[in-house]
């Protein structure tokens, strides 16, 4: 942990505890919700940038990381928003902002239209625009499931080059030793849904200014994914980070950040 990390914490909301790391502690408030196989820890960079400017607390998602997890939960999509609504209202955060990321960013526009009066805006990073009737995600399911297994059995940065052959070396190391802490069967129910739920008719029933961030090489969001998607939200902003892949600051840090701009100074 770098300087302006704050301290880890639980809390209980939602029937369950969830995790977080809290950074910087001064400026608006950002709620960060991670991707599919994401612990929390494994955004400390990105945080550690926000801080500077923001009030970050990084959440993990239940059956991730330290939050709560086992076969009885729910990992549908539904009860993962509600666990950043009753998240946010356990702590008394007052209208805070989500940067969502992938899996995050889904969660983040679901919880918003769940309840529109808690969240300020949402930045809403490379979401999977796959659901019935579309094309699938780029990825598939066995890149998670297979990394998980030998995560589960013991894995270090070597061996998590073959999943993330770009990465840099603390980045693997990082992945390796937490990815454990993704609970297979969540993974696989988030998966599910990224393919089950059309998340699109959420962009058109957004009352919060948004903007959606768009990887150049994910092949996640395509050309006409954002006209179908402006035609739904036309007071959406659409940015590019050109040069990134789906996970957008691991690729490119510093166009990472360019793509985000000032939208979460309010």
């Amino acid at each position: 942990m770098n300087g302006r990390f704050l301290y880890g914490a639980n809390v209980f909301a939602n029937g369950i505890r969830q995790h977080y790391l809290r950074y910087g502690g001064k400026g608006p408030v950002v709620v960060l919700v991670p991707g599919i196989t994401s612990p929390a820890i494994t955004w400390g960079f990105v945080a550690e940038r926000l801080a500077l400017r923001h009030d970050v607390y990084v959440l993990d998602v239940r059956g991730r990381g330290l939050s709560s997890t086992g076969p009885e939960l729910d990992y549908g999509l539904d009860a993962m928003a509600d666990d950043v609504i009753a998240f946010a209202g356990e702590l008394g955060l007052k209208h805070p902002a989500i940067l969502g990321h992938s899996m995050g960013a889904r969660i983040a526009m679901r919880a918003s239209n769940r309840s529109p009066s808690v969240f300020s805006r949402l930045a809403l990073i490379d979401p999977p625009v796959s659901g019935p009737g579309r094309r699938p995600y780029p990825s598939k399911l066995p890149w998670y499931t297979d990394s998980i297994a030998l995560a589960e059995k013991g894995m270090d940065g070597e061996a998590m080059k073959a999943f993330c052959p770009t990465w840099t070396e603390e980045q693997l190391q990082l992945r390796a030793e937490w990815l454990h802490t993704c609970y297979a069967p969540g993974i696989i129910k988030a998966f599910s849904d990224f393919h089950d739920i059309d998340i699109l008719p959420d962009f058109g029933t957004l009352t919060v200014p948004a903007m959606l961030m768009v990887a150049g090489r994910g092949g996640v969001i395509q050309a006409a994914d954002e006209e179908e998607i402006k035609g739904l939200n036309p007071s959406l902003q659409i940015t590019h980070a050109q040069n990134a892949g789906h996970m957008i600051p691991w690729d490119d840090f510093e166009g990472f950040f360019v793509a985000l701009g000032d939208f979460l100074i309010q």
